[in-house]
């Protein structure tokens, strides 16, 4: 089984949240997610958080408290780009609040726009299932910090 440890920035502001859509460089399907990433070697979840928000949108942000934790195995056939065994990611979710620059796509990467979303569109979007579980930990802030999980199928993808 393939692993990754990933941090990802959900960052709810009134009654919108900033997502990124990313479109893969194999197949250039479009897929909205939350800013984010691998968590690189030796890095502290927490810079690798606010990293990746630069990267990914231009905003500069700080972390104002950890939300929780999400581990998912993707099955061979539900990968987005073949492989030959299955794949587990351990999602670190941060609240975090932008603190300064503009918002724009990923230079040479693969997120193609940053937008700050109405929740109520969000239900809407095809989108990873990250998505789901930041806001539901946002909402409700389990002293476990572990929802259940999201199930995959329709708008929602692994």
């Amino acid at each position: 089984m393939s692993f990754r440890l990933a941090a990802y920035a959900v960052c709810v502001d009134d009654d919108r949240v900033l997502l990124v859509r990313c479109v893969s460089p194999a197949t250039k399907e479009s897929t909205w997610s939350l800013p984010g990433g691998r968590v690189e070697h030796t890095e502290d979840p927490i810079d690798a958080v606010i990293r990746e928000v630069e990267e990914e949108t231009g905003c500069q942000a700080v972390v104002e408290r950890l939300l929780g934790v999400d581990s998912r195995v993707i099955p061979i056939a539900d990968l987005r780009e073949p492989g030959p065994v299955p794949h587990q990611n351990i999602g670190i979710f941060y609240r975090v609040r932008i603190t300064g620059g503009d918002l724009r796509p990923e230079p040479d990467g693969d997120v193609a726009e940053s937008v700050w979303t109405p929740l109520a569109d969000v239900p809407g979007l095809r989108r990873s299932g990250l998505i789901d579980v930041g806001i539901a930990l946002a909402r409700s802030t389990p002293a476990t910090g572990h929802v259940a999980p999201v199930p995959v199928g329709g708008f929602v993808q692994h």
